[in-house]
């Protein structure tokens, strides 16, 4: 069983908008914080963006800050990246992750499960 499914990925122009999910099963969604990451071809997955259990804290790596946007509903167990403005140099296989306790980390060896990845392509 996959602990977390993503979803929302696509082709979108530069300036445009797209949402990203992540939907959790069992208990990969249980008091933890959540974080999305990306990766593009030749590069080292890294960190987007993270939100605590409760959502009332977030953390976002300084190259979509003021343009992403991290939330969650835990009633749906399920994790959006609200992706506005999108650039180029966004394209990548985006993955969202489960850390190992409810706090804000950047880096990989900071989360537990990972899902599977969804590709977003940002044309010019």
């Amino acid at each position: 069983q996959v602990p977390l499914v993503e979803s929302g990925g696509g082709l979108v122009q530069a300036g445009g908008s797209l949402r990203l999910s992540c939907a959790a099963t069992g208990r990969t969604f249980v008091s933890a914080a959540m974080g999305w990451f990306r990766q593009a071809p030749g590069k080292e997955r890294e960190f987007v963006a993270a939100i605590t259990w409760s959502g009332g804290s977030t953390y976002y790596a300084d190259s979509v800050k003021g343009r992403f946007t991290i939330s969650r509903d835990n009633a749906k167990n399920t994790v959006y990246l609200q992706m506005n403005s999108p650039k180029p140099e966004d394209t990548a296989v985006y993955y969202c992750a489960t850390a190992v306790r409810d706090i804000l980390v950047t880096e990989v060896a900071g989360y537990r499960y990972w899902g599977q990845g969804t590709q977003v392509t940002v044309s010019s």
